[in-house]
């Protein structure tokens, strides 16, 4: 591991309007946090080396591709447990964002160290892409989502019924708002309260219907408007902002994931063809 220590902040937004979400990256060699506690859940997965965690009264070793999760209001440490050090990814969820789709009150985890490569892997996913792009629809879709699973499956708490009746009127509905609203589209709680709705039950509906995620929908959708605006001689800088993306790098990581070029790419491409 690299001998430099660094931590970094993100914010990101659950919904426009939205509470936030911090995130944080960080890798230490020496560093050893005093006891503290938080407000919130900590969910952290371990991403290389080997940290100590001092803990209701004993010491959990997380090790790269463990997820830790820590209760709010319980003091704890963290320090190396060799001199290459580690690093790790934690998020700092309010309690209230792992009781969707979940009955019995705020969750206990009766272990806080837990082996689940699956979700381990979709949290690390989740936390790059929001700590590059802190985008509040792909935020608000991602990490409720993930939290939910958490709880689910290794807390106390009891699972809700899955079934929704309509939910492919739902995702429609859902999917319209959206397309409608591209540059500053509404939050899924507030859709999720327009129909009665939890958000939870939004996005499962969604998810079931469209076979993604909303704020991959929209991304995608905007790619195919940005796509006619691109043929129409328009720079990619210009597109970005018009069809909803915060800005051209956005818009380029998108475009590549659903056509495989960049956008200048396309446009120099389909310019070239026209003359």
């Amino acid at each position: 591991m690299s001998t430099g220590e660094h931590a970094r902040w993100t914010r990101a937004r659950l919904g426009r309007c939205g509470p936030p979400l911090d995130l944080l990256t960080a890798r230490f060699n020496r560093h050893v946090y005093a006891p503290h506690a938080h407000e919130e859940f900590t969910v952290g997965v371990c991403v290389g080396g080997e940290e100590v965690i001092d803990y209701r009264g004993g010491r959990i070793r997380p090790s790269p591709g463990s997820i830790v999760v820590l209760a709010p209001g319980e003091p704890h440490t963290g320090g190396p447990v060799a001199s290459d050090g580690y690093a790790y990814r934690a998020l700092y969820a309010e309690p209230t964002l792992l009781t969707e789709g979940t009955s019995g009150g705020i969750p206990h985890f009766r272990e806080p160290l837990l082996d689940d490569p699956e979700l381990a892997a979709a949290l690390h996913a989740a936390h790059t892409d929001l700590s590059a792009c802190p985008d509040p629809l792909e935020a608000e879709s991602r990490l409720p989502w993930l939290l939910t699973a958490l709880a689910r499956r290794h807390s106390t708490a009891r699972p809700t019924e899955d079934a929704l009746p309509g939910a492919d009127h739902i995702a429609r509905t859902v999917r319209d708002r959206l397309a409608d609203e591209l540059q500053t589209p509404p939050s899924l709680a507030e859709l999720a309260a327009e129909l009665d709705l939890s958000r939870y039950q939004l996005l499962r509906a969604f998810r079931t219907t469209m076979g993604m995620p909303p704020y991959a929908w929209l991304a995608q959708h905007r790619v195919h408007r940005a796509r006619r605006l691109l043929e129409c001689g328009l720079r990619p800088a210009e597109v970005a902002g018009m069809v909803g993306f915060a800005d051209q790098a956005h818009l380029t990581r998108w475009f590549r994931r659903v056509l495989g070029v960049t956008p200048a790419a396309y446009r120099n491409s389909v310019q070239d063809g026209r003359r």
